[in-house]
């Protein structure tokens, strides 16, 4: 199985990794002609009143995990994550975000679901 990187949206990656925006709002000050990763993947972030609720408040990231958990689930037969899957299945990819803080973004929990839910 190919590898699967996270990182900040100026992750310096192989030529061969495919760079996934991992986010639903678009990055400001970045330019789409000139964006910094091959495909938009708004459609597996978390949804809008999630995103919202949780605020990147770390007191809530278990809560955060849960929920969005429960939303990939949901949609683990939409178009987003069958794209995500069959990229992964041809070459490593690496999802990227804007989030400041890495660790307590949602793309570490994309990136789980995508190792434990592989189809």
């Amino acid at each position: 199985m190919n590898k699967i990187l996270v990182g900040r949206l100026g992750l310096n990656t192989d030529d061969d990794v495919y760079r996934i925006l991992v986010d639903r709002l678009w990055p400001r000050g970045v330019s789409k002609a000139g964006a910094p990763w091959d495909q938009w993947a708004k459609e597996v972030a978390p949804s809008t009143d999630l995103r919202q609720w949780y605020g990147h408040q770390a007191a809530r990231y278990e809560e955060f995990r849960q929920a969005y958990w429960k939303e990939l689930l949901a949609e683990r037969h939409g178009h987003g994550l069958a794209q995500l899957w069959e990229r992964w299945a041809d070459q490593p990819i690496a999802l990227v975000t804007a989030s400041r803080v890495l660790e307590t973004s949602h793309v570490p929990i994309l990136r789980d679901f995508l190792f434990g839910m592989k189809p």
